[in-house]
């Protein structure tokens, strides 16, 4: 098994493990919430709106961005 350490990765490398990872959880919470739970339509529709637009390449805000915003050291 060849095992790949974070800090091995490029940056594009983990911008995507990244984007993967969202996706998975938005995912998985939709899978949980209709099983198990009752999921605002409006919140629903967004996060698969959201999942929709990644899935088509549709790049969301920079995460130097949003930690500029937050006031954080990027």
């Amino acid at each position: 098994m060849n095992l790949m350490l974070v800090k091995d990765l490029t940056v594009e490398e983990l911008k995507l493990l990244i984007q993967q990872t969202v996706t998975e959880t938005i995912e998985s919470l939709l899978i949980d919430f209709e099983e198990d739970r009752q999921l605002k339509h409006e919140i629903k529709q967004q996060l698969l709106d959201s999942l929709q637009r990644t899935r088509s390449g549709e790049r969301g805000i920079p995460a130097a961005e949003v930690a500029k915003k937050l006031g954080l050291n990027w």
